[in-house]
């Protein structure tokens, strides 16, 4: 924390779900090394379990402000955010502002610290997908073309940074903060035994996500990937994660009503720990979610990538992680060849180690004076 009316080294802004993960580590490593700290939660996501649930069980200490911007369109998003860290920054004036992943709130936490003069740091920066039809993907770009710091999770990122015409010198390969979380929650979370609270047995069941308006907005995509899954269930269980905007949709769509649709176990989005313990003894993982595919590389589990694309191809080349579509015929031969195969594949990427957060809190600390 910061010593009222000293120096502020860091301002912290997390905003949504993806980003707590990658909040918590940060906030011990810059508590480790000495680095003063304010933390602000956008709101971007309200819902309590998917914003308040996750600080108590990562361990994050309460936001110093909750800006509460709720819901809306991305430029509603945006500007809101905007609004309230300007008049936070002013207030406490931070020596650099620290910003994760690629939600709206890191696009707008970016924007307003450069209007403002405020040195700009960004965690996971350089990832692409390629498909600009992906908000995330605008908020990356812009937001590493404005950041002072780049620190990145693997070489695809530094590449990309380069082609961009980003200095090599503000660039920095430290790893993935995500997975520090996961290492530091795993032993816990597999203690748990999440599995055995839904009547299915560990490494015979599958876990689905899927949210990105890509899919779930489409109801030619979403029925393709529906019946894939109907097709699944039929051989082992599969726990579908059901974030709110996908629920809405099916029901939407009416395919809450078509039995060819249906076969799979909905549960709520799940605290984080029993998600992890219930990917970590799946046998198969299906999802459009950027960090669900960084999780199951590390723990080795076979993930089916509901995408034509990603911006984390290091978990393909890694070998855990096949981006399979939307398409129902190429989901299920994926499927096949995945049930026939090993329960755990691949390595996990070089540096994906528990020790990310460490590194930035420690360049950090260097380059500050």
């Amino acid at each position: 924390m910061a010593e009222p009316g000293g120096t502020l080294d860091t301002l912290l802004i997390a905003g949504a779900r993806p980003n707590f993960m990658k909040i918590a580590p940060l906030v011990r490593a810059f508590d480790e090394v000495g680095l003063s700290r304010r933390l602000v939660h956008t709101g971007q996501h309200y819902d309590r379990k998917m914003s308040d649930t996750f600080f108590e069980e990562l361990g994050i200490p309460q936001p110093d402000l909750n800006l509460g911007v709720g819901s809306g369109s991305h430029v509603h998003q945006i500007a809101e955010v905007m609004r309230g860290l300007e008049a936070e920054m002013t207030a406490n004036r931070p020596r650099v502002v620290v910003v994760v992943g690629d939600v709206n709130s890191t696009l707008a936490a970016a924007l307003t610290a450069n209007k403002l003069g405020i040195a700009v740091a960004h965690v996971e920066a350089g990832l692409r997908s390629f498909d600009r039809g992906m908000p995330e993907e605008i908020n990356r770009i812009l937001t590493d073309g404005i950041a002072d710091w780049l620190y990145t999770t693997e070489p695809d990122a530094n590449t990309n940074l380069a082609r961009e015409g980003i200095a090599e010198s503000r660039i920095r390969l430290v790893g993935n903060v995500m997975i520090d979380t996961l290492f530091h929650q795993l032993e816990t979370a597999r203690a748990g035994r999440p599995w055995a609270r839904l009547g299915i047995e560990p490494q015979n069941y599958a876990v689905l996500t899927l949210h990105r308006p890509s899919n779930v907005d489409d109801p030619v995509r979403l029925e393709s990937i529906l019946r894939a899954i109907h097709a699944l269930s039929l051989r082992i269980p599969v726990i579908f994660a059901i974030h709110p905007r996908t629920r809405s949709r099916i029901a939407q769509f009416g395919f809450d009503q078509r039995p060819d649709l249906t076969g799979f176990q909905a549960v709520e989005p799940l605290p984080y720990r029993e998600a992890l313990g219930l990917v970590d003894s799946a046998r198969l993982v299906l999802t459009d979610s950027g960090g669900l595919q960084e999780e199951a590389s590390v723990l080795r589990v076979p993930c089916l990538t509901l995408r034509e694309n990603t911006e984390r191809p290091i978990t393909l080349e890694t070998g855990a992680n096949r981006l399979v579509g939307w398409d129902t015929r190429v989901i299920l031969d994926a499927v096949d060849e995945t049930l026939a195969g090993p329960v755990r594949v691949g390595q996990p990427p070089q540096l994906w180690d528990g020790k990310a957060a460490l590194r930035i809190a420690r360049h950090l600390r260097e380059i500050l004076p």
